[in-house]
């Protein structure tokens, strides 16, 4: 397979195609990273990636016996992985992209909501408090009872406090005030999570794994605030601090002022090294995988014209070119040019007063037979003649 030969025949679609499984891979690693689905997720790779080049190298066993296991193991992951199936098919919600939802129009909950939090960190009384942006939580917290008021400290003191019915459990805030108490979060599944987290920490950093929710974690044990999104775990020191992060959260509809170049340079830079091997892994991979591609080739062939009659003389056209589209594999088809395909004329039958000439498949010359003729354009050619000497038989000239 030349390589160099299918870069250099790179297309727009090739490009998009590359762009795209570099986002799919990116985030599949970010959602699957550190989950027992991750290490199903490398071992899957690792099998297409031999199955691809017992492919290509013709081995006929071993793509027989990975085209049977496939399907089986394909199966088995979604029965084994439903849990994290169903967080990635979540994840992938386009109403987030177009900032349907926000946290509300009034902030002024925000500072009652960091105070309060730090209050009962003070007296190491456990919280979880959920704050809910674009995705709907509803779905992914079980149990629970509805109610309406502010979150303020006094009201979170009087949920959380150990003696209250309440207080075992989590609470949704949605636009700005607690809509639900005593919720139930989905567990982190994540591998290497820290010894001394207990179940609510978990389930803090479960939810945020599943949807871009915020939630502020407090310890019972050690008296310390935490905010988990996105599947990151951020220590907070002091209520300023939560406050300025919690209003970030609650208007995530409104940006951050910057542009559209600035906003993209931005998401380019923030985990780079990440980005740049997930773009060399997809890419890599679509060059093992373009060879076996169907691929056209469209190419300008000069036609050779023999056996010209010398007492005619060609007046037009006299560098007649055929457009010719090719179609095969694309290992075949990316080393095609005007170089190693040709089209020949013979122009025997000139002589008896032919003047147009059919082009068929005959006439092209390949460098291999995997490659197929689609169209040759034009396929009829009519030239024009002039008689270098007279010929009784023939008449007149240009006949």
């Amino acid at each position: 397979m030349n390589i160099v030969s299918i870069i250099s025949n790179l297309r727009i679609q090739d490009i998009f195609d590359i762009f795209v499984m570099t986002i799919l891979v990116y985030h599949l690693y970010l959602w699957f990273w550190g989950t027992k689905a991750f290490k199903a997720l490398v071992g899957l790779v690792a099998l297409g990636m031999v199955f691809t080049v017992a492919k290509s190298w013709g081995l006929f066993l071993t793509t027989w016996v990975f085209q049977i296991l496939w399907q089986v193991l394909v199966i088995l992951l979604i029965i084994l992985f439903q849990s994290e199936i169903r967080q990635v098919l979540e994840k992938v919600n386009p109403l987030r992209f177009f900032g349907l939802r926000s946290g509300g129009n009034s902030e002024s909950w925000v500072d009652g909501l960091s105070n309060g939090a730090f209050a009962l960190a003070s007296k190491k009384i456990g919280a979880l408090i959920v704050l809910e942006r674009q995705d709907l939580v509803d779905e992914l917290v079980t149990g629970g009872l509805d109610l309406e008021a502010v979150p303020t400290g006094e009201v979170l003191m009087s949920i959380f406090q150990k003696g209250s019915p309440l207080h075992d459990g989590a609470v949704v805030v949605k636009g700005g005030k607690i809509k639900k108490v005593a919720c139930y979060l989905p567990l982190s599944s994540r591998e290497g999570l820290p010894e001394q987290w207990g179940t609510r920490h978990r389930a803090g950093l479960g939810l945020s794994e599943r949807c871009d929710a915020w939630v502020v974690v407090v310890s019972e044990e050690k008296g310390s605030v935490s905010l988990m999104h996105g599947g990151q775990n951020a220590p907070i020191a002091d209520h300023v601090q939560l406050g300025r992060l919690l209003r970030q959260a609650a208007v995530p509809s409104k940006g951050s002022g910057q542009g559209i170049g600035e906003k993209l340079v931005s998401a380019l830079r923030q985990r780079f090294r990440l980005k740049l091997a997930a773009l060399a892994f997809v890419s890599i991979f679509w060059l093992l995988l373009a060879g076996q591609q169907n691929f056209e080739v469209s190419l300008k062939v000069p036609l050779e014209l023999k056996n010209v009659p010398t007492e005619l003389k060609l007046l037009d056209p006299t560098n007649p070119e055929l457009q010719i589209t090719l179609r095969g594999l694309r290992k075949d088809a990316s080393t095609l040019n005007p170089g190693n395909v040709r089209a020949q004329l013979d122009l025997t039958l000139a002589k008896w007063g032919r003047r147009t000439f059919r082009i068929t498949r005959d006439q092209i010359t390949l460098p291999t037979d995997r490659i197929s003729i689609v169209k040759i354009k034009p396929s009829v050619l009519k030239f024009k003649f002039k008689e270098l000497r007279s010929s009784p038989a023939k008449g007149k000239t240009g006949r």
